[in-house]
């Protein structure tokens, strides 16, 4: 089970309904097909090289590769240009990214990701033109072509006197479907009668008791290689029929364990915790000093006659405020449910639990691992 740390009441409300059913959470099980991969059954990243084009004005700005793919491709159909007579305005060179599955057969589509290389200013409106799309091995095993979807826009026409609105990132979008299969990717996922599965998340607690779970559908049928890895034999009944034991297989629920662990994440302030944190007993304080220092500037008017010139006066003014401390003693059990009811207790912001957090660890008083993002 896992929460975020929050102030706000309605999420309080949340946070303790949440709280109350950590006991029962925790005991609920998951689907082997949930918390393991197949060995044999992995993904694989594909990459290319390739043009969009028809970006009215917005591509690069002449490029050397731009202009060089560009000439290239009319190459290909017989025309044989000079990059130093081209204009690239209206094309951009990307990279297109993407994912093949393991039992993906040819013809298959896929979707695939475009990114701008050069300075283009965006991507809306292009169409990509056909890519071939290689494997590690420098191999081909789909190609891409179609309209690219940008998340966003970019409007105006800018430059002096001009203004633009910009939403999101246009230099990135997506080929829905754009991708096609052309080679299969051989998978082998059953060796000598032996399915191996990989946890996602590896533990020593959780392997033993996956294969624990296993061994009472099938006796002494699966076996813990490491924190990562189960093997697992398959019964006679089910030689030949290899698909129909992994889909058995994988509908077999096991609760796995969960590491004490505190992520913080300073960017956008957020903090999430898992249940198994724990905490010596321990007392905290808290309070804040606030010192705010402004600059104002006045006009000094000399008396009529006075032969005087009028001339701007600048004074400063400084306030301190420390806000009242409270202290908060954490009683047994020292759970991180108290810690979180201590600290709204104590009306801290997001920033300042992460200092607190930061020092317990320090303390020796946090028993978990405090991972800052």
């Amino acid at each position: 089970m896992m929460f975020t740390l929050c102030k706000t009441p309605a999420l309080r409300v949340v946070l303790a309904a949440i709280l109350a059913l950590g006991c029962t959470a925790s005991l609920r099980a998951s689907r082997l097909k949930d918390l393991t991969l197949v060995e044999g059954g992995r993904e694989n990243q594909l990459v290319g090289y390739g043009l969009v084009v028809g970006l009215a004005g917005d591509g690069d700005s002449n490029a050397i590769a731009t202009l060089r793919s560009v000439a290239n491709l009319l190459q290909r159909y017989g025309l044989t240009v000079s990059a130093a007579d081209l204009k690239a305005k209206n094309a951009a060179a990307v990279m297109i990214t993407t994912e093949i599955g393991p039992f993906m057969k040819p013809g298959s589509r896929i979707d695939v990701h475009v990114a701008s290389m050069g300075d283009a200013k965006t991507l809306q409106g292009g169409v990509l033109l056909q890519t071939p799309l290689l494997g590690a091995d420098g191999r081909v095993y789909a190609v891409a072509q179609g309209p690219v979807a940008v998340g966003g826009f970019l409007g105006g026409a800018g430059g002096a006197g001009g203004s633009t609105v910009q939403k999101n990132h246009p230099t990135v979008g997506n080929v829905s479907s754009g991708g096609i299969v052309e080679r299969e990717i051989p998978a082998t996922f059953v060796r000598d009668n032996t399915v191996r599965l990989l946890l996602h998340n590896p533990d020593f607690t959780s392997a033993a008791r996956m294969a624990d779970a296993i061994n009472l559908k099938w006796e002494a049928s699966a076996l813990p290689i490491d924190a990562a890895t189960i093997a697992v034999q398959l019964p006679a009944s089910y030689r030949g029929r290899d698909v129909a034991f992994i889909a058995e297989l994988g509908q077999i629920q096991a609760s796995p364990d969960t590491l004490a662990r505190i992520v913080i994440n300073e960017r956008t302030g957020t903090i999430v915790a898992t249940s198994t944190v724990r905490l010596s007993q321990v007392a905290i304080a808290h309070g804040s000093l606030t010192i705010t220092v402004s600059s104002n500037v006045g006009i000094s008017q000399p008396n009529a006659f006075s032969g005087g010139q009028t001339a701007a006066a600048q004074s400063t003014k400084t306030d301190v405020n420390e806000s009242k401390g409270g202290f908060q003693i954490i009683n047994e059990p020292p759970t991180i449910e108290r810690l979180a009811a201590a600290l709204n207790a104590l009306g801290v912001s997001t920033r300042e639990m992460m200092a607190i957090f930061q020092t317990l660890k320090r303390s020796g008083a946090l028993q978990a691992e405090l991972v800052i993002n």
